[in-house]
């Protein structure tokens, strides 16, 4: 028997994304779906598509609660450059947003529920080096043992662009919206024996600047001045802000 397809029921009053990110458990940004062959008989109302394939950022968004799909970009970092660290950010967070923005247009069967594409991009800046993901161990221990004691940098550049279909002349929403967070990040005075531990168990090598604030990594990290979840790869602060005024 040929399934049926999502059904939608609406409030009568619609509500605004303020309200929705701020004020509403998930189940609320939930509509039934009649469709038998749905697990849990509900359809995730997506209002955000995440240009990014970093599982961190994705599990962000899962923990505030912010309905989103996730498509990767397959733009090629490497051939994006900037003296700037926040602006070298800013440039891969736009040409990822951007890029799936096309993707989304040109795709067939289009989900008129996403209201926005996020680009993000992260890296770590320290006595005027930028850190991207450590090429090997050796490298990892070689930074930590540099970093350790000491104040570095934490860029995160985010672009939020709604898809052609999307955009709004009624509330008079931007059709791009770019910005660099930054948090000063101040390192643990790690043992030589501590450096080689974390490095070993992996978690540095997957991650920009070498550590993971989330993971092991917020053992050795001592104090923070700034966005914490921008270390991790978005600033949730930051985005409640943007959705509230589309």
């Amino acid at each position: 028997m040929r399934s049926r397809p999502c059904r939608f029921v609406l409030h009568s009053r619609p509500t605004p994304l303020q309200s929705w990110l701020e004020d509403r458990p998930l189940d609320s940004l939930r509509r039934f779906c009649d469709d038998p062959h749905q697990t849990d008989g509900y359809c995730l109302f997506v209002v955000l598509l995440l240009a990014s394939a970093s599982p961190a950022r994705r599990r962000l968004l899962e923990q505030a609660q912010i309905p989103h799909q996730v498509m990767v970009s397959g733009v090629d970092e490497d051939q994006v450059h900037h003296p700037d660290p926040a602006q070298l950010v800013q440039l891969l967070a736009e040409a990822k947003a951007s890029a799936v923005k096309l993707k989304v247009e040109q795709s067939t069967g289009l989900n008129p529920s996403i209201k926005a594409v996020l680009g993000c991009d992260s890296v770590l800046a320290f006595e005027g080096e930028v850190f991207g993901k450590p090429a090997d161990a050796e490298e990892a221990i070689v930074r930590w043992q540099r970093m350790r004691g000491q104040w570095a940098e934490l860029h995160t550049g985010h672009c939020l662009v709604p898809p052609s279909f999307a955009l709004s002349t009624e509330t008079g929403a931007r059709e791009m919206q770019c910005t660099c967070v930054t948090t000063r990040v101040l390192f643990a005075n790690l043992t030589d024996v501590e450096v080689q531990a974390y490095v070993a168990s992996g978690e540095p090598l997957q991650c920009a600047g070498g550590f993971a604030l989330e993971g092991r990594g917020g053992c050795c990290v001592e104090q923070l001045h700034g966005c914490y979840s921008n270390v991790i790869g978005l600033s949730l602060p930051l985005l409640r802000r943007w959705l509230a005024l589309r």
